[in-house]
């Protein structure tokens, strides 16, 4: 019997990037939580353990903050962009790269009824995030580009059904016509290319996704999730391929008729857990090979 090394990787998680910009008297600030994930020949690292082809995490530690001095004036896909290629193309042994990047928004404090020029405060909880792998050398280097945002919250007090759902001798919920629908939803979506506008991107699939949340009328979270990304699909030509995630946060009517009491659909217990997990992917008939887009950084192993 032949034991072997299978697929590996290895770099540094969660790197917290604060860049502030001081070029005029009104600052600007980007804020985000980096990890860098390097592929190629390594296996004398694990085999032997000879460190020789290994560039240390701390130096890419060091790289991810250098390159937010040097590459981190535009969008966290470009400035993703840039340390990916800069680990395939400069660093010997790595064959693709990946680099996973949370933003964490602020805004402005607001002193006097005017914007602060150096104070914040920081929005939430939703996070633009971003996903990149460079993979190749040469004209046959490959360039991936994953957009998307976590810990979008939204709830809706009406417009949600559950109802004529498969049963068996344990079911015991009872139907719904009329029912508070939350999430907080993760969706990601893949790109054909690199020259976009990643700003405007970004905006408009956020808008579509809380404007079809709140309009379409809802007859379980599944129908919900394939209406957001059709909609998103057919408004960006750029995009091919969305995925998304959205626990199902359940909202109980209370039981008030016990103390004499009408509740008609407006006290309610928020239960955390355990939830129903809804997830789904959409996607282009004529979609490009995903190739290498969605393997991922963090969460490799699940």
């Amino acid at each position: 019997m032949n034991i072997s090394l299978g697929e590996n990787q290895y770099g540094k998680a969660e790197n917290r990037v604060v860049r502030i910009y001081r070029d005029t008297p009104r600052h600007e600030i980007r804020d985000l939580t980096v990890s860098t994930a390097l592929r190629g020949d390594f296996a004398v690292a694990h085999t032997e353990g000879d460190q020789s082809p290994v560039l240390p995490t701390d130096t890419q530690k060091q790289t991810v903050y250098a390159f937010a001095k040097t590459h981190g004036g535009g969008t966290i896909e470009e400035y993703g962009i840039a340390l990916a290629r800069h680990f395939v193309n400069d660093v010997a042994p790595v064959n693709e790269a990946r680099i996973e990047i949370d933003e964490h928004a602020w805004d402005r404090a607001i002193v006097d009824g005017a914007e602060h020029e150096h104070a914040w405060t920081r929005r939430g909880p939703d996070v633009r995030t971003a996903a990149v792998t460079v993979s190749g050398s040469g004209a046959a280097q490959r360039i991936w580009v994953v957009g998307g945002i976590r810990d979008l919250v939204l709830l809706k007090s009406t417009g949600s059904e559950f109802r004529d759902f498969l049963r068996d001798e344990f079911t015991v919920l009872e139907p719904t016509t009329d029912r508070v629908m939350a999430t907080s939803l993760v969706a990601q979506w893949r790109f054909t290319d690199i020259n976009t506008d990643w700003d405007e991107v970004f905006a408009s699939v956020r808008r579509t996704i809380v404007e079809t949340f709140a309009t379409h009328h809802s007859l379980a979270l599944q129908q919900t999730l394939y209406a957001i990304g059709k909609n998103v699909l057919e408004a960006h030509r750029e995009l091919v391929e969305m995925r998304l995630s959205a626990p199902n946060k359940h909202h109980f009517l209370y039981d008030l008729e016990r103390f004499g009491i009408e509740n008609r659909n407006e006290v309610f217990h928020a239960d955390d857990r355990p939830y129903g997990l809804i997830q789904a992917s959409v996607v282009r008939d004529d979609a490009s090979d995903p190739g290498r887009a969605w393997v991922p950084q963090l969460g490799w192993l699940t």
